[in-house]
């Protein structure tokens, strides 16, 4: 790859970032790594240009391909304009999230020329500070903007230009000389090792709680609440009920297994264990749990509180609270308001699958092989939400 005009060739494991390749085998230290799962945006960098995260950036995926690093901005026009308006409103304190932040004030100089103060800081979201309360960052890129707009350099506009302009496609092809990499022969089946994982903490539930983390919903069962509470104190059972789910052992109220998930070209597999503690008198109950993705190593847990309420006609309504924490690389799918119309769906179609073992209906043998696809879910999510917008109108 091109690294800051230079072209550079290193080894790297398949799965090394961008950002662990520039700063441990280039030596490029100004690139900081804080996150880790591209949120802060401190390792932002600029990758043909346009501004990306080192954390979540392959480096293989780079190859033939141009980054630019703090180390890297000497010569450019828009940079040479930002650096002295960093330091004219006092726009860094200890630096950390400077490198980035400057990768992404470039990328609004460029490309959003007639930005106002409210645009600047929508834009600027994607990059945290814990010093400067953004003020001067904010004001420092208002001044660049300011001064292009009334003595305009003529190299920024060029800049400019070349951003508005389509962006061809760099395919790397492998040379014809190259020996292809053997093939690995294929994995031993096996079921996922089974870890016991730490007990739920109520402390990070609370404040998980406090962030909107916590989900209610409920389902209705056309059988007696007697028959509903008997099944669901089943913990196999009701694993069969939910599509990825698999019991791996089973002690009393105690369980240990896995849960597989899918999100377009993302899986993962949380492995750990869960505890349910019953209350038969009120027919209440709490499940639980926690768990860890072996590949992304994203840490999962959560309580799930249901009670019955029996209702007329030997009906039974199953009322869900759920509370859940999330750390690592899939944190960032528990902020979008879509993950509660998700999960709300999942306990309704686990709801129907409680129904149809009720009835006797035995489970489709490959059933509980079929990882849970939340882009399927989201999918029909998003369709309900647009007929509910088209009734409305």
């Amino acid at each position: 790859m091109e690294v800051n005009g230079r072209t550079v060739s290193r080894d790297a494991e398949p799965r090394m970032h961008l950002g662990d390749f520039l700063r441990d085998g280039l030596q490029l230290t100004g690139t900081h790594l804080s996150c880790e799962h591209g949120v802060c945006g401190a390792c932002t960098v600029l990758l043909d240009g346009q501004p990306a995260r080192s954390c979540t950036t392959f480096a293989v995926a780079c190859e033939g391909h141009a980054v630019t690093t703090i180390e890297g901005y000497d010569d450019d026009p828009a940079m040479r304009l930002l650096r002295p308006a960093f330091t004219r409103h006092h726009a860094l304190q200890c630096g950390f999230c400077t490198p980035g932040m400057l990768a992404t004030a470039r990328d609004i100089v460029l490309r959003v020329p007639a930005a106002d103060e409210a645009r600047v800081r929508l834009e600027l979201a994607g990059n945290l500070c814990r010093c400067t309360g953004y003020q001067g960052i904010v004001d420092a890129i208002l001044d660049v903007l300011k001064q292009q707009r009334d003595t305009p350099d003529p190299r920024v506009e060029r800049l400019r230009d070349t951003l508005r302009a389509p962006r061809p496609v760099t395919v790397y092809r492998k040379p014809a000389h190259a020996t292809p990499a053997p093939t690995p022969a294929p994995a031993a089946s096996a079921s996922p090792r089974t870890e016991v994982v730490a007990e739920v903490d109520d402390g990070i539930l609370a404040k998980a709680r406090a962030k909107g983390h916590a989900i209610d919903a409920s389902f209705d069962v056309p059988f007696p609440a007697e028959q509903v509470w008997a099944l669901m104190g089943d913990l196999p059972t009701v694993a069969s009920c939910l599509p990825g789910a698999r019991i791996d052992s089973h002690d009393g109220e105690r369980v240990k297994g896995s849960i597989a998930i899918k999100f377009g070209p993302m899986s993962a597999a949380f492995v750990g264990a869960a505890r349910l503690e019953r209350d038969d008198a009120l027919k209440r109950a709490v499940l639980r749990g926690a768990g860890q993705d072996s590949l992304s190593k994203s840490r999962a847990q959560g309580n799930v509180a249901y009670r019955l309420e029996s209702s007329d006609a030997g009906h039974t309504r199953v009322q869900v609270d759920m509370v859940y924490a999330l750390q690592g690389p899939l944190a960032q799918f528990s902020r979008s308001g879509l993950v509660k119309d998700f999960v709300r769906r999942m306990v309704a179609d686990f709801g129907v699958q409680v129904s149809r073992r009720l009835a006797g209906e035995t489970a489709p043998a490959d059933e509980a092989k079929r990882s849970v696809s939340l882009l399927a879910i989201l999918w029909s999510v998003a369709v309900d939400r647009l007929r509910r917008v088209f009734r409305r109108a």
